[in-house]
């Protein structure tokens, strides 16, 4: 499939709301490979700055979007401290869309459908820039940890399993 054209998605939106700079970086989509690591090379950043948004479900029916570095896998037991709750798993693939309007490959914080509370992995304020879905497959958005942190109102806390 071709680059998206570059138009205003929901989360962008936000961010003009907000005051907030960023970059709409379109990129080719496999869907084959919907991988932080192919995107990360297509839109020309460390795998690392590439931030993936994924949807949770704790065993109390909560819903929770973790934010992890793309290179790596989200600890489940440390969401659940995090969250406050016994246990938290992946959510299914059937439930991402209806829950936050976004498909696999295009999931952010930002727009969804419900404000589910976000908790991103503390590794993202090491970057000057990073990178996460605008939303939509074939579109990124580049911007200061800072601001994605404002805007998508996430806490920082440890979330990775440690596989270095």
């Amino acid at each position: 499939m071709k680059p998206a054209a570059v138009a205003k998605t929901n989360a962008a939106r936000i961010l003009d709301g907000l005051g907030i700079g960023y970059e709409l970086r379109p990129y080719e989509v496999d869907l084959e490979d919907l991988s932080a690591p192919s995107v990360a090379k297509k839109i020309g950043l460390p795998v690392e700055q590439v931030f993936k948004t994924l949807l949770t479900v704790a065993n109390s029916g909560e819903h929770f979007f973790a934010v992890i570095p793309g290179d790596d896998e989200l600890d489940l037991k440390k969401l659940a401290v995090a969250a406050g709750v016994k246990k938290v798993e992946l959510a299914s693939l059937k439930e991402v869309e209806p829950l936050t309007g976004y498909i696999r490959g295009g999931v952010t914080v930002m727009g969804a459908k419900k404000a589910f509370a976000a908790f991103a992995d503390e590794t993202i304020e090491l970057h000057d820039v990073i990178s996460v879905s605008a939303g939509m497959r074939g579109l990124q958005l580049l911007l200061s940890p800072a601001d994605y942190l404002r805007a998508s109102e996430a806490v920082i806390v440890d979330l990775t399993k440690v596989t270095r």
